[in-house]
């Protein structure tokens, strides 16, 4: 079971507050910070069998940017979305307090393969939970795993 600490941080990390933009297109250069949320962009790959896909995501790596994650946001691109790293792995639970837009929830373990996919319904204060230890969770429009042939097993870097 989960520790205090780690259900807390959980609870705490949401899907979660600011209206948002879609990300412009990079033009020549990578982003620096995200025109909402001020958090720094970076190039997020997935590499499933198949394919390569990459998504310019916020980087949620302060306790502040991990409560606040993507709450309140109208609007994400396709390729958009917001990983949260952690120092130490651990089992991690989100919940979607606040957040208007549904979500994949990708967890991912220490060796940066996906542990599980978890349904992000908005509203939902329900925890999703990781199938094990776990150092970063990357937010995408829900069903756009399902969509690239995304899942369990695939490497995530960033």
């Amino acid at each position: 079971m989960m520790a205090l600490g780690a259900v807390l941080a959980g609870a705490l990390a949401a899907c979660s507050p600011q209206a948002a933009e879609q990300v412009p297109e990079p033009t020549g250069g990578t982003f620096s910070t995200h025109p909402e949320s001020g958090l720094e962009v970076v190039p997020v790959t997935v590499t499933t069998d198949d394919a390569t896909h990459t998504f310019m995501a916020e980087m949620a790596d302060t306790a502040e940017a991990q409560r606040r994650g993507l709450m309140f946001r109208t609007e994400m691109g396709a390729n958009e979305g917001m990983i949260f790293p952690y120092d130490t792995p651990d089992n991690l639970g989100f919940w979607m307090r606040n957040t208007v837009l549904p979500l994949d929830i990708i967890f991912i373990g220490p060796d940066k393969r996906i542990l599980n996919i978890a349904e992000g319904v908005p509203y939902n204060e329900t925890s999703v939970t990781s199938d094990g230890l776990a150092i970063a969770v990357l937010e995408l429009h829900w069903g756009r795993a399902e969509e690239l042939g995304i899942g369990a097993g695939d490497l995530v870097e960033w």
